[in-house]
């Protein structure tokens, strides 16, 4: 059983005179004011806790024109700047789900990078080739990252979609150009023609499934649909980044594989491991489609 004083008798702080405790031995009734002194002073109602830690939670909001990635970075540099060195600050709600959702999704695209290179390995049984295919992912992630600077958008979690599906479709035009270039030199053309043919006759292929991607991708880049202004940067990002990657992919690819196979056959091929498991026909094997000199 709990018993409280009326309302009205306990709404001044001088009412604290009237309240009385037992002694120790329990017979008689001592006053309060005659144990303890109290004054009065400003303070919170209540006392929050995190982890057992007295904390205090300080709520900030957007200006117009600014992500949450520059107010985060303004507000911790401004809590090393201000706190003192016996208070902790960290994020909380919104701002620590961006941080762990950008450093997750950053570490997933290294893990989708690898899984890649470990099937294009298995798939062309060389080390290097895979290389070959991943090397136009760097710039198509570059152009796609400059064009959201162009634009003033943000690097939302719209923009890591479209840097995962620039991904796939950038890594698409290279295995198009190496498979059938390894195709052509197991038939005994030269690295140089094999590439160059390969480059050639997977062009229009490529183009067209760029031209597909990106004009799938155009209207979210304008910003049109309900909400189009969030889902702005998906498209900005697979806009951009194709656009850069096949201007200079079509040139980068067919040379990093001309340097990489050279690299193969003059190094790799003398180590029994990293040895190419595709078989070259000898000098006098016929290649189809050209005749050969008796």
């Amino acid at each position: 059983m709990i018993l409280e004083v009326a309302d009205d008798q306990r709404s001044e702080p001088q009412d604290l005179h009237l309240l009385y405790i037992k002694s120790d031995d329990g017979s008689r009734m001592v006053p309060l004011n005659a144990l303890a002194t109290w004054h009065p002073i400003l303070g919170p109602q209540s006392v929050n806790h995190i982890n057992q830690f007295t904390s205090v939670t300080l709520f900030f909001n957007l200006k117009p024109g600014y992500s949450i990635g520059q107010a985060t970075d303004f507000v911790e540099k401004a809590a090393k700047r201000v706190l003192p060195p016996g208070i902790r600050g960290e994020f909380r709600g919104e701002a620590l789900t961006f941080r762990d959702t950008v450093s997750s999704l950053t570490i997933l695209m290294f893990l989708a990078v690898f899984v890649m290179y470990v099937i294009l390995a298995i798939l062309y049984e060389s080390y290097l080739h895979p290389i070959t295919v991943l090397s136009s992912l760097p710039v198509a992630l570059v152009g796609g990252l400059l064009t959201l600077w162009v634009f003033g958008a943000e690097a939302s979690l719209y923009a890591f979609i479209g840097m995962f599906m620039l991904m796939g479709i950038v890594k698409k035009n290279g295995i198009m150009i190496v498979d059938f270039a390894q195709q052509r030199v197991e038939q005994g053309v030269p690295d140089d023609q094999a590439i160059h043919d390969a480059s050639m006759e997977r062009f229009r292929p490529i183009m067209m499934t760029t031209m597909a991607a990106l004009m799938g991708a155009l209207p979210i880049a304008l910003g049109y649909g309900a909400d189009g202004a969030s889902r702005r940067p998906l498209g900005l990002v697979v806009v951009g980044g194709l656009i850069v990657s096949q201007f200079i992919t079509l040139f980068i690819t067919p040379a990093i594989y001309l340097y990489l196979e050279e690299f193969q056959e003059r190094v790799l091929d003398h180590f029994a491991f990293f040895r190419a498991r595709h078989s070259r026909p000898t000098a006098g094997a016929r290649v189809p489609g050209h005749a050969t000199a008796d």
